[in-house]
């Protein structure tokens, strides 16, 4: 699930240039489990399968000791709403992040109450798994990273950047001027530079 979008734009040439490195563990090279089993059934009884305690705590340890002042980041509904600014706080604070994946109906509780640092969601709605929501993180701050991006001035000004407020951008157009009797606004071809500026604050939405 991660090798598509973690291998393709922007995240791939980061990724040639040395500028941001992702490493992907497999949950189920942990389990003492014989058929590698990370999975059970959950106490209470209810639809579904939890993931169990013995293959998180000991693949969140091994990354851990490798990486030790990184926080572990849960994807999860019940945690707090993705938006720009905490994208911009873990690219700033963090040089390395340690993403955990849940699975089928979620994790046992004792894994987010001993070894998770922060749970955070990308939206009320639920996937499959966790997979989706950490790419979304992954794309999310390694964006930030210097060098990443062609212009630096790219993630400065867009939707949720500080410099527009938190909002989302204003239209943008290109070449040709006119199609099919739709036109480019005037003030953004005439090369006035504040006048195109005070149109763009106009039109954040």
């Amino acid at each position: 699930m991660f090798k598509g979008p973690l291998s393709e734009s922007i995240l791939n040439n980061a990724k040639n240039k040395g500028l941001i490195k992702i490493f992907v563990h497999d949950i189920r090279a942990y389990s003492s489990d014989k058929h590698r089993k990370v999975d059970d059934t959950p106490y209470g009884g209810g639809a579904g399968m939890v993931m169990t305690c013995q293959p998180l705590f000991s693949a969140i340890e091994d990354v851990k000791s490798k990486a030790p002042t990184a926080p572990v980041i849960f994807m999860s509904p019940s945690g707090k709403r993705l938006t720009q600014s905490k994208v911009e706080k873990l690219a700033t604070k963090y040089e390395e992040v340690i993403i955990l994946c849940g699975h089928y109906e979620g994790i046992d509780q004792r894994v987010i109450d001993a070894l998770v640092d922060e749970e955070i969601s990308i939206g009320d709605y639920v996937l499959s798994g966790g997979e989706i929501p950490a790419t979304v993180l992954v794309d999310a701050v390694s964006r930030l990273v210097p060098g990443v991006l062609g212009n630096e001035a790219s993630h400065q000004e867009e939707s949720f950047s500080k410099k527009l407020d938190r909002k989302r951008e204003y239209p943008h157009y290109t070449k040709p001027a006119s199609f099919r009797g739709m036109e480019v606004p005037e003030v953004l071809r005439s090369g006035n530079h504040g006048e195109i500026e005070k149109w763009r604050r106009k039109n954040l939405r």
